[in-house]
C-alpha cells in the first residue's frame, strides 16, 4: 500500500513541500472566504448578496443585467437567482427595471443605497487583499519557479 502512494507521488512529481504549498494556499483562500462571509453579514447580507452586489457594479456601463446573466456569473439556476434579487430588493440594494429593449425582460441595478454598501465591503476586501496578497504571490511565485514558469 505505502509502495503504491510513493508510485503516486513519484509519477505526478509530489513532494511534501508541493502538499505544504496547497495546503497554505487553500488555508489562506478559506480564511479570505471567511473574512468575506463575516464582512458581509455584518451589513446584514451572505457572501451570495455580496457576489451578486460586485457583479452588477462591475458590469460594463451602459449595458444592462438580467436576471440570467447573474444567474450565469453566479453558477446558480435561474429561479435561485430570482429569489436572490428578490430579497436585495426587499433590502432597496437592487433595483429591477423593465427593459426600454424588451418589456419581457428585467434589467437590474443597484440603488443608491446599494452602491453605498457594496463600497464599504468593497473597501474592505481590498483591504484584506492587500494584507493577504504577499502571502498569495509568494506561493505564485514559488510555483512558478519551481515548474519553470519564466517563459
Amino acid at each position: 500500500h505505502a509502495l503504491l502512494l510513493k508510485r503516486a507521488e513519484k509519477r505526478y512529481e509530489l513532494t511534501t513541500r508541493d502538499y505544504a504549498q496547497l495546503a497554505a494556499f487553500r488555508h489562506a483562500l478559506r480564511g479570505f472566504l471567511r473574512f468575506s462571509e463575516a464582512a458581509a453579514g455584518r451589513e446584514g447580507l451572505t457572501s451570495q448578496h455580496y457576489q451578486a452586489m460586485l457583479i452588477l457594479r462591475g458590469w460594463p456601463e451602459g449595458e444592462p443585467v438580467s436576471i440570467n446573466d447573474l444567474a450565469l456569473q453566479l453558477l446558480i439556476k435561474h429561479n435561485s437567482a430570482v429569489g436572490l434579487v428578490d430579497r436585495l430588493a426587499r433590502n432597496e440594494l437592487v433595483v429591477r427595471e423593465a427593459s426600454a429593449v424588451d418589456r419581457r425582460k428585467v434589467e437590474l441595478r443597484l440603488s443608491a443605497r446599494g452602491r453605498r454598501v457594496l463600497a464599504r465591503l468593497a473597501a474592505a476586501h481590498r483591504a484584506e487583499l492587500q494584507r493577504i496578497g504577499p502571502i498569495m504571490e509568494r506561493f505564485f511565485s514559488e510555483l512558478a519557479r519551481e515548474r519553470g514558469g519564466d517563459d
